[in-house]
């Protein structure tokens, strides 16, 4: 049985080649997850999001190429991307989708798409050890949700400069059963209000170009901060990702721009 498969450039800065690619596979009916990882090994993105008709929606799982994730940002917004882009849901209908992390929801908006997540404040959290040493930069303030950290840094430059030792992090996070760190400081660009770097070796991903599920955290830390609740933010990856962030009733909608890059299918 063939399975239509798509590369898409997702949370994209205005063209190809930026933003973070993810694998979207339409399966048209539940696949063994042993096969998913095999297929998300093969594909070697950051995340390859596996769909199927479930309910009035989609059932929608994210493979990294080790290991199943319970969120995923980008790839969901590939997957609703698809929908619209081959015609399986019309521009005018909202795509659902059944997951690990509950329904989450779509919707276009012209050419932004705008993903309906889950909100997940960071708590705070003391000093690790080993943390600053592996990112190789003075950490400001340190929270942390049930996946990640996020680390305040002191300035955007800071954060572009960030050069991990990614061996240290990796045993780092492994330790504290953690996948992954998020970096972040307010932005030195008038066209943004943040910017931030997203590392989790420990999934995998040494650097991931750019992270939607991380923002359901970065939104709420700088709604507290900047005292505002709608953002620009910019994932200051050598990629590059252009992201719309807004925290309302528990819920962190994040808008982006996607684009389709490679069209095929599994034999």
């Amino acid at each position: 049985m063939k399975i239509p498969f798509f590369q898409v450039d997702a949370f994209v800065t205005g063209q190809p080649f930026s933003g973070n690619p993810a694998g979207v596979c339409l399966l048209p009916e539940p696949r063994d997850e042993a096969w998913m990882q095999k297929a998300a090994m093969e594909v070697n993105q950051a995340e390859t999001a596996f769909l199927h008709p479930e309910k009035d929606g989609y059932r929608l799982r994210w493979f990294t190429p080790t290991m199943e994730i319970a969120l995923c940002g980008h790839a969901t917004l590939a997957s609703a991307h698809v929908l619209w882009q081959e015609g399986i849901i019309k521009k005018k209908e909202e795509a659902r989708f059944w997951t690990q992390s509950g329904l989450l929801t779509a919707v276009l908006q012209g050419d932004l798409i705008l993903l309906n997540f889950p909100a997940m404040p960071a708590g705070p959290c003391e000093g690790v050890p080993g943390l600053e040493e592996s990112l190789g930069a003075k950490v400001l303030s340190l929270g942390r949700t049930n996946a990640y950290y996020l680390a305040e840094l002191s300035s955007a430059e800071v954060v572009r400069r960030v050069k991990p030792d990614f061996k240290l992090l990796e045993s780092v996070l492994r330790d504290q059963k953690l996948l992954g760190v998020a970096v972040t400081a307010p932005s030195d660009d008038k066209a943004y209000d943040f910017v931030s770097r997203f590392f989790a070796p420990a999934a995998g991903i040494p650097e991931d170009p750019v992270t939607g599920s991380a923002h359901c955290c970065l939104g709420p830390f700088w709604e507290a901060r900047l005292h505002q609740n709608t953002f620009s933010a910019y994932q200051a990856s050598a990629r590059g990702g252009a992201l719309q962030v807004c925290c309302e009733g528990g819920r962190v909608y994040l808008g982006g721009k996607a684009v389709t890059v490679i069209r095929g299918e599994w034999l």
